[in-house]
């Protein structure tokens, strides 16, 4: 994955957004309801052509590309856009936070994973495939949060998440990442 900070140039959509989910993550809900929240509040900005500016849509040809469009001064959460070619995609893996996914342009697709103990090891145990459309939105929070996503479209995919961590902090919102034996 390829990072880019752009917090230097927020449009007047994205900034009337991060204030929407500032509301909500001030509340001190569980994290499973402020995810909740916060996609309700992400998804009337998801495909609006104001939301994100030139730059913070740019791709990269090797890897899906992170733009880190806000985090929050006090750490509490982040917001970032992620750009995918098409056939990009994660690793498996789980996350530091609560985390809202939205689809602002394209098409994701989402395999999701259980841990599942063995007589020898653990392994992986794929629960749901999810495709997400532009306009739809999912949330979770730490545990069961295993999961891989790719790019599953001909053209430039672009997701808006928002973690409740500090991403330009921690670089990354993942955890852990899983090469576990899956069946």
């Amino acid at each position: 994955m390829t990072t880019t900070s752009t917090p230097a140039r927020t449009t007047t959509r994205m900034a009337a957004l991060v204030s929407e989910i500032r509301t909500v993550v001030d509340r001190g809900l569980a994290p499973d309801l402020t995810a909740y929240l916060v996609g309700e509040r992400l998804a009337p900005h998801l495909g609006a052509p104001d939301l994100l500016t030139p730059t913070q849509q740019e791709g990269d040809p090797e890897r899906y590309r992170q733009h880190v469009l806000h985090a929050e001064s006090d750490g509490s959460f982040s917001v970032v856009a992620l750009v995918w070619l098409p056939g990009q995609e994660t690793c498996i893996h789980d996350h530091v936070s609560w985390c809202v996914a939205g689809v602002h342009q394209g098409e994701e697709s989402e395999r999701r994973y259980r841990l599942s103990p063995g007589p020898d090891a653990a392994r992986l145990v794929a629960t749901e495939d999810v495709v997400n459309g532009q306009g739809e939105v999912c949330g979770f929070a730490p545990p069961g949060d295993i999961h891989k996503v790719r790019n599953s479209c001909r053209t430039k995919a672009i997701s808006l998440h928002v973690y409740g961590a500090d991403v330009s902090r921690l670089g990354t919102s993942i955890r852990r990442v899983y090469t576990l034996p899956i069946g």
